[in-house]
């Protein structure tokens, strides 16, 4: 045994490590401490982002619904708007149809008016000149004579009672 050379490997790596070790495992062990800090450190920070990126997505998702419900609460809006404006436009129309219609009316009333006038006004002409011609027939120049002299005497009491 004291001949094997496997025997004097084994004492020397013991003693190796006895005598070295402690140099050896304290800067190993100080390096493997500051990577397990290290891997700690970067969880720790990985659950952060992880945390901070759920609050977002939960803040990203309200804002969304919020977002939703005021498009939809504005599009009801404009619709109502756009329906009160549409019933505005159709009252307005029906409004103008009627004072058209009326105007219309008033026009053709005025138009009847004029048209009676203007037969009154014929019929009158006509019979003047019917009454002329046979007056004209039937005196004598005269009685056309005395007949003009009366008018003409009465003309001043009959344009007062006129103006009166």
């Amino acid at each position: 045994m004291l001949q094997e050379p496997r025997f004097w490997s084994a004492v020397a790596f013991v003693l190796f490590f006895l005598l070295f070790g402690r140099k050896l495992w304290t800067p190993l062990a100080a390096a493997l401490d500051g990577r397990a800090a290290r891997i700690r450190a970067d969880l720790d920070e990985a659950g952060r982002l992880r945390r901070e990126a759920e609050q977002m997505l939960e803040d990203a998702t309200r804002e969304r619904e919020q977002a939703l419900l005021e498009s939809q609460t504005l599009i009801e809006h404009s619709r109502v708007e756009a329906a009160r404006i549409a019933e505005a436009a159709r009252a307005e129309a029906e409004a103008i149809a009627r004072r058209r219609e009326e105007m219309a009316r008033q026009r053709i009333a005025a138009s009847e008016r004029a048209a009676i006038r203007d037969v009154r006004e014929a019929a009158v002409e006509i019979a003047v000149a019917a009454a002329r011609d046979a007056v004209a027939d039937t005196l004598t120049p005269d009685m056309r004579a005395t007949l003009v002299d009366r008018a003409l005497s009465d003309l001043p009491s009959a344009l007062g009672r006129r103006a009166a």
